[in-house]
């Protein structure tokens, strides 16, 4: 890889405290690269940003931010061939550790001057005019990410998550779902009914979902007793133990209504509760992420 133009999106309300430009400027001042830095100040802005940099011929760009921010930059490109680096900037950066991207900033940018740096294809999903890469979640997950604010988020990072999932088993209620897969209508019902286009991220799953396939992997959880709520909430958010779905099915657009209402979440944002539909853009963005480790002789 050889980026001499980079143009750097930074959401400075993003998890981690931390300096970034003198680190940044670390990485690419050896190596003479061309970068500047761009801020977001409200939403929208990272799109818009990411955008404008497309027009500018940049050779890439780079977003330092949490997953939203993620999808947000990467909504951007959509339609070009730019390449996007991640800073891993919030609480959770699923996207960053599904792609194998460094948590450590200095470790992050430096793909952006290393040879051997890979590009990799990902699709994202569509709900309305808004993109996301991770999960799509009804349910627990849902409540959780009502209950986990921007403030607990910066004051417990993960703990906010884990606090917030056992008072979720309380209020998520078991919910009967109509669920449209690709035309097709099928009933079910559940504690936890997730839209998924990567995997593991936050769900630790036996089942492995694959975000380059062009299919969105619907997939719902049960539950008969708190006990096993609990185990799954928990499983869900901190990627304890393997949990298996009931039912899951692959498809390219679903649509999802809950009775009683359930929260929806997508990517830790809250969308409103009872329904949501989503489709999959299949090869949607490319990012940049480590190359291929040599094997030991």
């Amino acid at each position: 890889m050889n980026f001499r133009r980079v143009h750097v999106i930074v959401n400075p309300a993003s998890g981690k405290d931390q300096p970034i430009l003198h680190v940044l400027n670390s990485v690419f001042h050896p190596a003479n690269v061309d970068w500047d830095i761009y801020v977001t100040k409200a939403g929208g802005d990272a799109r818009r940003l990411a955008a404008e940099a497309v027009q500018a011929g940049a050779d890439a760009v780079a977003v330092y931010g949490g997953d939203g921010t993620v999808a947000e930059v990467a909504a951007g490109l959509l339609g070009s061939e730019m390449p996007l680096a991640i800073l891993p900037g919030g609480t959770t950066n699923a996207t960053s550790r599904v792609m194998g991207v460094p948590i450590d900033l200095a470790e992050a940018a430096q793909l952006l001057v290393d040879p051997q740096a890979q590009l990799r294809v990902m699709d994202m999903i569509q709900v309305a005019k808004s993109h996301y890469f991770g999960v799509i979640a009804m349910g627990i997950p849902g409540e959780v990410a009502v209950m986990a604010d921007r403030e607990s988020k910066d004051r417990l990072g993960n703990l906010a998550y884990a606090l917030s999932a056992i008072k979720a088993t309380v209020r998520a209620p078991n919910s009967q779902y109509t669920i449209t897969l690709d035309g097709r209508e099928v009933h079910s019902h559940g504690v936890i009914c997730v839209i998924l286009n990567q995997g593991p991220g936050l769900m630790h799953l036996k089942t492995p979902v694959d975000g380059s396939d062009g299919l969105l992997d619907v997939m719902i959880f049960r539950d008969e007793g708190v006990r096993t709520v609990t185990k799954a909430a928990t499983n869900v958010l901190l990627r304890n133990e393997n949990i298996v779905p009931v039912e899951h099915w692959q498809v390219r657009e679903v649509q999802v209504v809950s009775h009683p209402a359930q929260a929806v979440q997508a990517d830790g944002e809250v969308l409103p509760a009872g329904s949501v539909t989503a489709r999959v853009l299949p090869s949607a963005v490319r990012f940049i992420v480590p190359g291929a480790k040599p094997q030991a002789a």
